[in-house]
């Protein structure tokens, strides 16, 4: 291991990101407006070298880069997979919705530099890299949610904005306050550094960082932005937001909390498993009464974060908490990203009712859409299922067997909400037509995406001991 390693080779997929959001905006101001297909595919194949990278970096040994600012290790080459899958996944399904219009080129570009922040939110290993990360892993999706200038797009813009920029400076406020009486910055010395330090001060500045992280991931306090913005954006901007950077925030919480923060000096298990309690109780709850089909899926999404979250607050507390996380939410970011697939293949049907008798028409959708709800409940043998298993067990395994009793009494409870949904798509057809899909690439990628779904699912005995090396320390 080499803390000073300065080696830009260590972060090729970060680079290929940032170098195809740089050349394609530069491409996007002089192709016409036909050819803006070239800063798509230009992107598409970043993201595939991107995923190559990762997987030739995974077969070298950690190692921490730029002044042990970056952690190149296995949750970093998990976030690196992740994140660039959902970027394909997005690319495609977007296809049908943004070719030919005259923001096609920023569309990409912000996915693009939004994805890296995510990614780098998942491998800072410095307070201070972590608050770059989270500016970069949000100004472009703010700006991503107001792209097509509606109107429930700008007032989804503005109020994803506001969320974020309070809740960011809170954590700028709980970054100062950890880095002035841990006495550092990089996580293995603040962790030292805070092993001393007055309680009250460190938990007052993990509150407030944790406040920033929650609302990259949709958690209670910070997930009062989701529902409207979710509701107000197209279908492809709501997969991002609800995906991509939930990812990078779950595992930057993971790695803070497990790496900068003393276990012993702050009862953070306990406040972490009281958020995911709350976040995954209310989100259920509220998606209950739902009737259009992206504020259910905003509300499910919130539900998600609070299942994922036990695994951080079992950190350091039982050996399949990473394992659990990382896979959980690979497999969460494949079926989110479906279910959206299905929705902007049908952008005319908001409603549940609108998608009344859908399997009469296009019954390989209907098939689709159902395989990614019934994933999003965890329903073997989806890959969800299988997260939220060991996700179950790690709760038990770190002491906090009530968390994972409330978990399953909450999957229970989503039944319900996802049936509504599931119910009118083979029931009887409504007094309109049953519609029919308007987006041939939407609907391959939600064909894809519920394959993956299933296809993870059946390969978790082989991937979860892949995802089991702790993070690297400094």
């Amino acid at each position: 291991m080499n803390g000073t390693n300065e080696n830009p080779a260590a972060l090729l997929p970060e680079l290929f990101l940032l170098g195809a959001a740089v050349v394609g905006l530069l491409l996007g101001a002089w192709l016409p407006r036909d050819e803006q297909w070239l800063v798509r595919l230009l992107a598409a194949a970043a993201a595939l070298a991107g995923l190559v990278a990762t997987a030739v970096a995974a077969g070298r040994p950690d190692e921490l880069v730029f002044g042990a600012a970056y952690a190149v290790d296995t949750p970093t080459h998990a976030t690196r997979a992740i994140v660039l899958v959902a970027v394909l996944g997005v690319l495609a399904l977007s296809v049908d919705a943004t070719t030919g219009h005259r923001r096609e080129t920023e569309f990409v570009v912000l996915l693009q530099l939004g994805a890296l922040g995510a990614i780098l939110l998942g491998g800072a290993n410095d307070l201070l890299l972590l608050v770059a990360a989270f500016l970069l892993a949000s100004v472009p999706f703010y700006a991503l949610a107001g792209w097509d200038a509606s109107r429930l797009g700008t007032e989804a813009a503005l109020k994803y904005y506001l969320s974020g920029a309070f809740l960011g400076v809170a954590m700028l406020a709980g970054v100062a306050l950890l880095s002035g009486v841990g006495g550092a910055t990089g996580y293995g010395s603040v962790r030292d550094g805070l092993a001393a330090a007055p309680v009250a001060a460190a938990g007052v500045g993990l509150v407030a960082v944790l406040g920033g992280l929650l609302f990259k991931v949709g958690g209670v306090p910070g997930h009062f932005w989701v529902p409207d913005v979710t509701d107000g954006t197209p279908p492809a901007v709501a997969a991002i937001v609800t995906t991509i950077p939930k990812v990078g925030g779950l595992v930057a919480l993971y790695r803070l909390v497990s790496a900068a923060v003393p276990a012993d000096a702050l009862d953070r298990p306990l406040l972490v498993a009281v958020i995911a309690a709350v976040t995954m109780t209310l989100g259920n709850l509220a998606a209950f009464f739902q009737t259009t089909v992206q504020r259910l899926l905003a509300y499910s999404t919130i539900g998600q974060a609070g299942f994922l979250l036990i695994a951080v607050a079992v950190a350091d507390r039982a050996d399949l908490a990473q394992p659990a996380l990382l896979y959980y939410a690979a497999g969460y970011a494949v079926t989110n990203v479906g279910a959206f697939a299905v929705v902007a293949a049908f952008p005319r049907a908001r409603t549940l009712d609108d998608h009344r008798g859908m399997a009469r028409r296009t019954p390989a959708l209907a098939v689709a859409l159902t395989v990614c709800l019934l994933g999003l409940i965890g329903t073997p043998p989806t890959a969800v299922f299988v997260g939220k298993l060991v996700v179950f067990t790690a709760a038990v395994d770190g002491g906090f067997a009530w968390l994972a009793v409330l978990a399953v009494v909450n999957t229970v409870a989503s039944v319900f909400y996802y049936l509504r949904w599931i119910a009118p798509v083979f029931g009887a057809t409504g007094p309109g037509a049953a519609p029919l899909p308007e987006g041939r690439w939407a609907a391959g990628t939600a064909y894809v995406c519920a394959a993956l779904a299933v296809g993870f699912g059946l390969l978790g005995g082989v991937v979860l001991p892949l995802l089991a090396a702790p993070p690297i320390a400094w």
